[in-house]
């Protein structure tokens, strides 16, 4: 009996440990705030990203509700040019794009103090407010302009990336990924009962490791499905499809330093049972003992 509650407290934890990484993961690099920006703060480096960020933040800039003479348009125009150009050496670009990243990532993970937006039903997975980049580059043209020139810059630029039916989705994601440590400490639990029941404790051990070894590649499978799945999807547009790709190669990269640890865990825990399951076997019976001393 001890045995076979042994074998389904194992076989529970790491049912429960299956779930509860990934939720972990996503919980603390995508539905949390400042997990979100450091995982997507070095997308900001790549230089095509640079680019079309730079265009689509000059393409955002408005002249409020004045017509500008043609002579004045062509004299702005270079100007604007330049700042796109320079826009990433601009002083304060590290500081807009974080902001970019944060207001970002409430348009598209509203917490429970952030009232929804108007237009929250048709939002996509991400939805990129490049507000703080436009007006970066508003200050600079505004300083660089011989003349005084009635640019606004605009309180919201999104930039949809995903598909719009993919609300749901992310309520879903919002919702279920933060009970990922609960899962987590149910899984420690059961993996304790385990070996506290078991007669034979290697087992515990060798069986956990096992499985640790075999869910590593399953989470290193499903995280490529995943990354395929979301590549799949178009946007439409250029900033959003560069911004996708690169934010799907970071996330491997920061899920896959995850499956590694859970690979050295795994085989950590493998090699202690075998070594344990040896020691024990070396050691003698406990019946020839007692015989030798009677």
């Amino acid at each position: 009996m001890r045995t076979f509650v042994s074998a389904v407290a194992v076989l529970i934890g790491l049912a429960m440990a299956a779930v509860a990484v990934p939720a972990m993961w996503v919980d603390r690099n995508i539905v949390q705030e400042d997990g979100f920006v450091a995982l997507s703060a070095p997308l900001g480096k790549d230089p095509a990203f640079q680019r079309r960020l730079a265009a689509a933040a000059v393409s955002g800039i408005g002249f409020g509700d004045q017509q500008l003479p043609e002579s004045l348009t062509n004299a702005v125009k270079p100007i604007l040019e330049g700042a796109a150009q320079s826009l990433t050496s601009m002083p304060g670009y590290s500081d807009a794009w974080a902001e970019t990243l944060r207001k970002s990532h409430r348009l598209s993970f509203p917490g429970p103090a952030t009232p929804p937006a108007a237009d929250a039903a048709g939002s996509t997975s991400v939805t990129l407010d490049v507000a703080p980049l436009v007006g970066l580059v508003v200050k600079r043209v505004s300083e660089s302009s011989p003349v005084p020139l009635p640019l606004k810059a605009p309180s919201e630029v999104r930039i949809d990336i995903g598909q719009s039916d993919q609300r749901q989705l992310i309520d879903r994601v919002s919702a279920y990924a933060p009970m990922g440590a609960v899962v987590a400490l149910g899984s420690v639990i059961a993996f304790l009962l385990a070996f506290v029941a078991a007669r034979r404790k290697w087992t515990v051990l060798a069986g956990i490791g096992l499985g640790a070894l075999v869910l590593a590649a399953a989470w290193k499978i499903g995280s490529e499905a995943a990354g395929r799945a979301v590549l799949a999807t178009s946007s439409g547009n250029e900033v959003a499809e560069i911004f996708k790709r690169e934010f799907v190669g970071a996330s491997a990269a920061n899920f896959g330093q995850w499956i590694v640890a859970a690979l050295v865990a795994g085989a950590v825990l493998l090699v202690a049972g075998i070594a344990l399951r040896l020691a024990s076997g070396r050691r003698p019976p406990q019946t020839s003992a007692n015989n030798e001393h009677r």
